[in-house]
């Protein structure tokens, strides 16, 4: 038992010393803040520490449970060698409640073996530092859970810390023997003044479909966020959540069966909303965009139409509908009056036609365009499911978020727009129009936020009549229809001229994949690029309304009315 002690004591110098001499400036920061009881998050990168001292990442790796609350305690440490020179400054004190949170990123610990995706996830990565990705489906309410507890020998009077169990969901069980090396008594007593207390949260995290085999159905996985990680996140987020796999048993419920689950607690949870590799525009790029348009400076029109062909290649012509895919996923700008009123900045696409005519590709590029996006149908579609279903986790009446919620800050595609029941079309207006939901669902009463595009294709109502409104020809009602900013007819005109062209612009694309694949900026697009420039002028530029562009837009209301 003193050998043990002596080596964590070794280990928590060690750490103490890497803290101060890399981390110096957070400590400080620290050390400086006025609030004692707040909890304090210390970032460390993993790769930093496995080039400083190996073995010590080497055992945070293999024994985080024994080795993180160390490093906790280390942070005191730090804060105690180098307070003497701030002792002096007002609002300065060690503060005891600070959490060291690993990250991975750029470290050995990103390959499969403790990156994986969730429904990979087994019983050997139990006790490891592991890293997994997903996106939330699910945020819990914040709830207060008692923290470790310390006992007192009534014998010797040895103090020890005993920590919450998450497998017997977070009780602290009473301690059997005194850990004292000359001690063996069996009577505690709890040291009511030292009770300390955490922030606690579940979430759910869900692995993204694109990473999905054939057939495979995502897997979902609860994780665990304390103190300073609570709240930072919500339903909807992308995330990289790093921390320990433990299993805890489910609730005692009537006629259920009580299972170890697995569940993750958090060490370190990452946003990748606004951190996507390939969205990062570096200044070489922004100089690429520039001299592409210097280039056609005297000719935008064909620097336009170099970028839209672009735009679902794999579609022949349609300029008109990849014009306004491109412009709908750019957006406007939101107007906020002097009354407080807003005026939304996403606009929404509809697109009517035939079956054949390419409705789904353009849904599928685009939510390829998007940074974040959530891809339905119509027919699989119900209003709980797009907005947000009430669900009962142990006895507890959660929110799960649905399409829109989940897309917030993003694309929504909703396919087969017209197999959708008119009551579950009503519940997407507030949605479209003011860019929240409000729920009122089992005791639960909120707003939720959907900043959400909203793109959605749909078939006519038997053969298409240009006669008729587009009401008539679509099924879809009036105001569901006034909602989408730009609605487009797209018909099979069953030309055999045109069906000659598009066969051809087929095959011609069939050759072009055989042979080379040089890219140019010019003529050719990638994907990667068409998402940075649309992200690039997305949050560069600001458009305002011209004196001119208002007289104009005046005269056609006008002349429409």
């Amino acid at each position: 038992m003193a050998v043990v002690m002596e080596n964590d004591c070794g280990r928590g110098k060690e750490m103490a010393g890497f803290l101060i001499k890399n981390h110096l400036e957070q400590l400080q920061s620290i050390i400086l803040s006025p609030d004692p009881r707040i909890h304090y998050p210390l970032h460390v990168d993993f790769a930093e520490l496995m080039d400083e001292n190996p073995p010590l990442a080497h055992l945070i790796f293999s024994q985080p449970t024994e080795y993180l609350p160390l490093f906790d305690e280390s942070t005191i440490w730090a804060q105690k060698v180098i307070f003497e020179d701030y002792k002096q400054m007002e609002n300065a004190s060690v503060k005891a409640y600070v959490h060291v949170r690993i990250n991975v990123c750029g470290s050995p610990l990103e390959y499969p073996e403790t990156f994986p995706s969730i429904g990979r996830v087994r019983v050997k990565h139990r006790g490891i530092l592991l890293t997994l990705k997903g996106t939330v489906i699910r945020s819990g309410a914040i709830k207060m859970i008692e923290g470790e507890t310390i006992f007192e020998c009534r014998v010797c009077k040895h103090r020890f810390k005993v920590y919450p169990e998450v497998e017997t969901r977070n009780s602290v069980s009473r301690p059997t023997f005194c850990p004292s090396q000359s001690c063996e008594s069996t009577r505690f007593q709890i040291v009511e003044d030292k009770k300390t207390c955490h922030d606690y949260q579940e979430i759910k995290i869900q692995e993204s479909t694109q990473v999905l085999g054939v057939g495979a159905i995502p897997r979902s996985i609860p994780a665990i966020l304390k103190d300073d990680l609570v709240d930072i996140v919500k339903a909807g987020d992308d995330v990289i959540v790093t921390g320990v796999l433990t299993a805890k048993w489910s609730s005692d419920m009537k006629d259920v069966r009580c299972d170890l689950e697995p569940v993750l607690i958090a060490n370190y949870v990452r946003r990748m909303n606004e951190v996507k590799s390939d969205i990062d525009i570096p200044d070489n790029i922004i100089m690429q965009f520039k001299q592409f348009w210097s280039d056609f400076k005297d000719t935008p029109l064909k620097g336009r139409n170099a970028i839209l062909r672009a735009i679902c290649p794999q579609v022949f012509g349609l300029f008109t509908v990849k014009l306004a895919v491109a412009l709908t996923l750019i957006g406007g700008v939101q107007h906020i009056d002097a009354s407080g009123t807003k005026v939304r900045g996403e606009s929404h696409l509809l697109l009517v036609g035939d079956p054949g005519t390419g409705k789904s590709q353009f849904l599928k590029f685009a939510a390829k365009l998007s940074n974040r996006s959530v891809i339905t149908t119509g027919l699989g579609s119900t209003s709980a499911g797009l907005t947000v279903t009430a669900v009962k986790d142990g006895g507890e009446w959660v929110l799960e978020a649905g399409a829109l919620v989940l897309a917030d800050g993003g694309l929504c595609c909703i396919d087969e727009f017209d197999s959708m029941k008119e009551h579950d079309r009503a519940t997407i207006h507030e949605a479209m129009e003011q860019q929240t939901i409000s729920v009122a669902k089992a005791g639960l009463v909120t707003t939720l936020s959907t900043r959400t595009i909203v793109f959605g294709a749909t078939n006519p109502k038997g053969q298409y009549d240009p006669d008729q409104p587009l009401s008539v020809n679509t099924t879809l009602s009036g105001p569901l229809l006034s909602r989408f900013d730009i609605v487009l007819v797209l018909l099979d005109t069953k030309n055999p001229q045109w069906d000659e062209v598009v066969s051809s612009h087929i095959l011609s694309e069939a050759e072009q994949s055989k042979g080379s694949n040089d890219e140019s900026l010019p003529d050719i697009w990638s994907l990667t690029m068409l998402r940075r420039y649309i992200h690039f002028v997305k949050g560069y530029f600001r458009p305002v309304l011209t004196k001119e562009a208002e007289k104009q837009g005046l005269l056609f209301a006008c002349w429409k009315v």
